[in-house]
């Protein structure tokens, strides 16, 4: 998306009830926004032609899931150059048990979202495959205490 599109109030009000509850119906949203059907569906597949909707997803329980155990990893990587950035990026993305993963200016270069099923699970996670990565420096690992948001 090189210019982002000019969004007017309706249209930040639906992608407000968008974002909250994807899954509700265009009768529904275009009486939360105050239009009718017909006018908030054009503008909804607008804003998805547009870019602005870049999807819709289920959000999972991670208990229910077994990855109730999450921790955000900082990684420091060895070097900046282009190439072990990349292979370190294609590495970490491609782990089932990563769940976001942030590149990040200054120090850490990194912050990794891990959920796994418990304490013995991170353990393997971490020394069978994060900090086995050649471009890894140091990983400082923080267990989360209690989602809030997010």
């Amino acid at each position: 998306m090189r210019n982002p599109p000019r969004l007017d109030r309706i249209d930040r009000d639906i992608l407000f009830h968008l974002e909250r509850e994807g899954r509700l119906s265009n009768v529904e949203l275009a009486a939360r926004v105050g239009l009718t059907p017909p006018p908030c569906l054009r503008r909804v597949k607008r804003l998805e032609a547009e870019g602005v909707i870049a999807g819709y997803r289920a959000v999972i329980e991670p208990r229910a899931v077994g990855r109730a155990f999450e921790v955000v990893v900082a990684v420091d990587i060895a070097a900046n150059d282009r190439r072990t950035v990349e292979e370190f990026e294609d590495a970490v993305v491609a782990f089932d048990e990563v769940v976001a993963v942030r590149r990040l200016f200054g120090k850490p270069d990194y912050f990794v979202h891990v959920a796994v099923a418990d304490a013995e699970a991170f353990e393997a996670f971490q020394f069978a495959k994060l900090i086995g990565l050649p471009a890894v420096a140091r990983a400082v690992s923080h267990q989360t205490m209690k989602r809030l948001k997010g």
